[in-house]
This record gives structure tokens, C-alpha cells and sequence, in this order.
């Protein structure tokens, strides 16, 4: 009778065990759907969810470092012909996108409208000098006027240049350089960014995920138009992706991810490099591939970015974007710093660079549940061209055309602790909880149900073997 018992309580424990099991295995699908719908329902761009208290404030604080170039031989360029020489200078750091977005309007077709208000606030303990430092930088004002002014013509700039006592190049204060000053050749201010402070990027209207949460953030218009307009082509005109502040959530590491910038006006792609852990959260870091800024020979989809094919050597330089169909025609070339994946002539038509990718690439961390961007660094270089010309006095010993780097920059930003421990409390923890009661459910069930199988298999042996005696 008692081995009966034994025998009943060991098959009641198997099946309270696989019925443990089965608890487990059921949470995994169902923890699974639970997971998705609070990501889905919190990362919805609308009034009391998550990201719109992201999206909505100035959020983590944006730093843009600048590295400005200085050229080290300039007597030597006009006299001699010499190849350019420069060395950086800096950082000099300013805190930018520190107020919060403007003109915040919801739409009935599912998007929001609004503006990016632009700033910048130097940042002296974060600086290696003054906004009062001088450099010996290119006249933007003569690089400028040589592009814009036709070959005809460059009898009228040479008389400019000189009334005006100017020169190839020129020295100015940082603070100068990066946000204007008062030129004599064109009477009026240029400057490396002059039209940044006290300005609006925008106006941008994107989805907020409530009718399709895969749509969320993803951009429907910039400036009041869906496509872009600099580059005369439906694809480099595309407006793809989001504005990379958050992409949609459950992030696919196998499929690239999409943003458009401003700053170089076109949308790029990024592509996952690999795994890292941000103040104890995983995130995965995606970054530029190389044939992003690769010439159409490499990558014919850049075709329709190249326009000028004398400055391109017919549409085979790598490494650089002519901006100046969205710079209203001035010689603007966007890379990345030191001509970083640029063709090698770049680096030969000036001297001094030392391009490094650890330093120089852009790249964003995505925590792949919400889809948040919580840490990135997007470095860009500045630069201009010039180039030879038998009427320009300051250009006559030019031997080619030279697209020289005035800048680079690197902005970023990242999560702090205190936002940190909050996105690991309130949504990592509950995610880690739940597969953790998942795990246990799964194998304390599978573990009685085994260990009662194997004492219900040694009781009833037991008992065979006593009957036979």
C-alpha cells in the first residue's frame, strides 16, 4: 500500500512539474507579446508615453567639438606653389541642441510637424583654447568668389582681392572663423557656420507610429516637401529614414538603418558593426560603410550626387560630397575628418592628415527593443576648393584644383547615469524579470517532472523485483 502511495505522490509530482514546464514554456510567447505591446504603446510619439517625453524635451546634452585647420606654410603656397601643410587645432567645444523642439503640431494623418531650434554655448573646461585663438585659415571670401565668378571675370576678383589688401589665405579668431565676421571682399559676413546660431533646422514632419508603430519617427517631409531637391534625382533626392534621434522599435541587426542629416543634405545608411554594453545596457553600434561617400565608380548609386567633374576628376574621387547645390553654389565638400575612406590624392593635394578610424568614424548606438539612440558621435569635415587661375595673382601658382579642409567636427552625445538607471528600472529589468521567471518556471517544472520519471521508474522496479523474491 505504501509503495502505492509512493508511487501515485511520484506521478502526481511528474505531472505538477510538467505542468510547471508547460506554465513556463506558455509565458515565453505570451512574456513575449506582453514585451511587445508596452514597446509598442510607449514608443508612440504622442502625449504621456515615453518617447514623447524624450522626444518632446532637449533631452541628453549635445556637444559639438571643433578641430579647426591651420595652414603652417601660407608664404610658401603663394610664392613657391608648395603643397599645402596644416595641423589641427582644438577642440573647442560648444553645447548645441539645448532647446527643446518649437511649434509642436499633431496632425490628423498620423504625423507631427515642428523645429529644431539651433544654438551654441562654448564650453571653456571642454576646450583646449580660447574662441580668441587665431588660425591661419583659408579666405573663404576669395575660395568663394573663385568658384562663383566666371573665368571672365577673374580680372574683377584680382582687382577685389587686391584693393582690399586680401589674400589666399587669412588669420582669424575661432570664434571668427566659426560664426562670421565682417569680410571686405564680398561686404558682408561669411563664416564656417555663420547661419547656425539663433536659426531653425526644419520644419520636419514624421510619424508618430499610432496607425503603424514601424512608421515611428520616420521622416514624411522636410521644409514642406518629400523629396529634397539638391540633386536633380529621384534616389539622392529620397527622404529615408528617421532623423536618427530613434528608429522603430525591435531592431533587426541584419537589416541597415536609415537616416536623413542636414548637415550634409542627403540620407544615408548605417550598418550593424557589433555589440557593446552602455552603462550596463546592450546596444547595437551601427555605423557608415565605407562606400557611403565611395565614388561612382565603387558604388554607382553615388552617381547622382557627383556634378562637378572637373573638381571630381570626372566623377572619380572618393571620399567627398559636393554640398554646394544646398549651400546656395558655394564650393561646400563634405567628408569625413582627415578625408577618412577618401581617394589618396586628397591627402597628397594637402599635407598633414592622418585619417584613423577608431577617431574619425560616425556611428550610432541603438538599444534594439525601443529602437532609442542612446549614445552617438557623427564626425564631418568641412572643406573648400580653389584652384589654378593665370589672372588671380594669389592663385597663379595653383597647381590643381584643391579641396582644402577648413573644419571637423565631431557632435555627440550620450545617456547619462541617472537616465540610465531609469531606462534599466522601468522597462530592462522588467523584460530581464519576467524572462528570468520564464527560464525558472521552464526548469524547475522540467526538473521535477525528470527526477519524479526517474524515482516513479526505480519505485516500480523496486517493487517488480520484490514480487519475483
Amino acid at each position: 500500500m505504501s509503495c502505492c502511495n509512493r508511487r501515485c505522490g511520484l506521478i502526481a509530482g511528474a505531472v505538477f512539474g510538467a505542468v510547471v514546464a508547460v506554465l513556463g514554456g506558455i509565458l515565453i510567447p505570451v512574456g513575449d507579446l506582453i514585451i511587445q505591446k508596452t514597446v509598442k504603446q510607449e514608443s508612440v510619439i504622442e502625449p504621456g508615453t515615453t518617447a514623447y517625453e524624450n522626444w518632446a524635451a532637449a533631452g541628453a546634452k549635445v556637444y559639438r567639438q571643433f578641430w579647426l585647420f591651420e595652414v603652417t606654410n601660407p608664404q610658401e603656397v603663394l610664392d613657391d606653389g608648395a603643397t599645402p601643410v596644416v595641423t589641427e587645432r582644438g577642440p573647442y567645444t560648444y553645447m548645441t541642441r539645448y532647446l527643446a523642439k518649437d511649434n509642436v503640431t499633431f496632425h490628423l494623418n498620423h504625423t507631427v510637424s515642428f523645429l529644431l531650434p539651433n544654438g551654441a554655448i562654448f564650453e571653456p573646461s571642454m576646450s583646449a583654447g580660447t574662441e580668441e585663438d587665431k588660425i591661419t585659415s583659408l579666405n573663404l571670401a576669395v575660395a568663394g568668389a573663385y568658384s562663383a565668378i566666371p573665368v571672365e571675370l577673374h580680372s574683377v576678383l584680382e582687382t577685389m582681392i587686391k584693393t582690399t589688401n586680401s589674400s589666399l589665405f587669412q588669420r582669424r579668431t575661432v570664434r571668427e572663423l566659426l560664426w562670421g565676421y565682417h569680410d571686405p571682399i564680398l561686404k558682408g559676413a561669411v563664416g564656417f557656420f555663420l547661419d547656425y546660431n539663433n536659426t531653425y533646422d526644419g520644419y520636419y514632419n514624421v510619424f508618430t507610429g499610432k496607425d503603424d508603430i514601424l512608421n515611428v519617427g520616420k521622416i514624411d517631409m522636410w521644409r514642406q516637401s518629400r523629396s529634397l531637391g539638391f540633386w536633380n534625382d529621384i534616389y539622392c533626392d529620397m527622404l529615408n529614414g528617421t532623423d536618427a534621434s530613434s528608429f522603430p522599435p525591435f531592431v533587426d541587426k541584419k537589416e541597415p538603418i536609415y537616416f536623413f542629416s542636414s548637415d550634409i543634405c542627403r540620407s544615408v545608411s548605417a550598418s550593424y558593426e557589433e555589440t557593446v554594453n552602455l552603462k550596463g545596457i546592450d546596444v547595437y553600434r551601427y555605423s557608415l560603410l565605407q562606400s557611403t561617400l565611395a565614388s561612382p565608380l565603387d558604388n554607382p548609386d553615388n552617381k547622382c550626387f557627383c556634378s562637378n567633374m572637373k573638381t571630381t576628376k570626372n566623377c572619380t574621387l572618393a571620399g567627398v560630397l559636393d554640398i554646394s547645390s544646398c549651400q546656395e553654389g558655394r564650393p561646400i565638400y563634405i567628408s569625413l575628418p582627415h578625408f577618412l575612406h577618401g581617394s589618396p590624392s586628397l591627402r597628397k593635394d594637402v599635407l598633414g592628415l592622418n585619417p584613423d578610424e577608431e577617431h574619425h568614424k560616425t556611428f550610432l548606438d541603438v538599444e534594439p527593443t525601443t529602437g532609442f539612440t542612446l549614445n552617438f558621435a557623427k564626425r564631418i569635415q568641412v572643406n573648400m576648393m580653389y584652384g589654378p587661375s593665370k589672372v588671380i595673382t594669389v592663385l597663379k601658382k595653383v597647381k590643381d584644383y584643391t579641396i582644402f579642409p577648413l573644419v571637423w567636427l565631431n557632435e555627440t552625445a550620450t545617456l547619462d547615469d541617472e537616465t540610465a538607471d531609469i531606462f534599466k528600472n522601468e522597462l530592462m529589468s522588467r523584460i530581464q524579470m519576467l524572462e528570468i521567471i520564464q527560464q525558472v518556471l521552464l526548469g524547475v517544472g522540467l526538473g521535477i517532472f525528470v527526477l519524479c520519471l526517474i524515482f516513479y521508474c526505480i519505485v516500480r522496479r523496486s517493487h517488480n523485483q520484490s514480487k519475483l523474491a
